[in-house]
């Protein structure tokens, strides 16, 4: 118990981001190496939080951090496995992160505006049924984890990846992915502050129902009402911790 403690602490002072991707480069060289393929499980967390030595809060951090790029998928009771489809690990999101970094917020919510609304229309005449189950169950899962900031943004950042590859063109979808990327990137360091995480439960729900009637019209409105309040979300989320950081500050040590 001890020991467990001790490996929280550590991992605080290393710092998550740090953790994150730590997790990440693990899983990289697994997958380049050949250890692990294509639908492949990932070995036990209790196995690879020891190999790593961080905690296994840590662990999932970095699984979820590769989940919601759709490196990994969670199967309940099952375990993690490599996806068995694109993006691949080295030539996908997690390669351009590091050019997406520059780009400035209000930039990329107009790049999503003009983008995603488009492809969401494209999503409500093209959609397969198995694309409009995979988005019932994560407007489900959005829904079960209101009160999970972190797991609420991975099922977040899946819905809009599905509707991605929902909207049948592999071009768009790969722009999507850098997108994608880059948004959970930047929101798993705000969305501890988030206040409103049904309001965005709806939203998304509102986009599913659309998307599942087959009408393009409503589907592109829904998701221009969806990003322009996620904007301003975002906004708040950021203003939330500076104040909050501006506080720690000030407060005598």
């Amino acid at each position: 118990m001890k020991r467990e403690v001790n490996k929280e602490v550590n991992d605080e002072v290393t710092g998550h981001s740090q953790l994150t991707m730590q997790v990440v480069e693990h899983v990289r060289a697994l997958i380049s190496s050949g250890e692990v393929k294509p639908g492949d499980r990932l070995p036990p967390e209790r196995e690879l939080a020891r190999k790593l030595k961080i905690s296994r809060s840590s662990l999932r951090a970095g699984i979820g951090f590769l989940s919601a790029m759709g490196v990994l998928k969670s199967r309940h009771g099952a375990g993690t496995f490599v996806s068995s489809g694109p993006p691949a690990l080295d030539s996908s999101s997690l390669t351009v992160l590091g050019a997406l970094h520059g780009f400035l917020p209000w930039q990329m919510f107009e790049a999503r505006l003009v983008l995603e609304s488009n492809v969401a229309a494209l999503a409500a005449e093209r959609a397969t049924d198995e694309h409009i189950a995979e988005l019932a169950e994560e407007v489900a899962e959005m829904y079960a984890a209101l009160d999970d900031p972190h797991e609420y943004l991975i099922h977040d950042v899946r819905f809009h990846r599905t509707i991605a590859r929902a909207s049948g063109n592999p071009i768009l979808g790969a722009l999507m992915e850098t997108i994608t990327a880059n948004l959970y990137d930047n929101r798993r360091q705000t969305v501890d502050y988030t206040q409103n995480l049904k309001e965005s439960a709806e939203m998304h729900r509102e986009i599913f129902r659309a998307i599942r009637s087959r009408n393009p019209i409503q589907a592109r409105r829904v998701m221009e009402e969806h990003l322009n309040e996620a904007r301003k979300a975002q906004d708040a989320e950021l203003d939330a911790e500076m104040n909050t950081q501006a506080d720690t500050v000030k407060s005598p040590s």
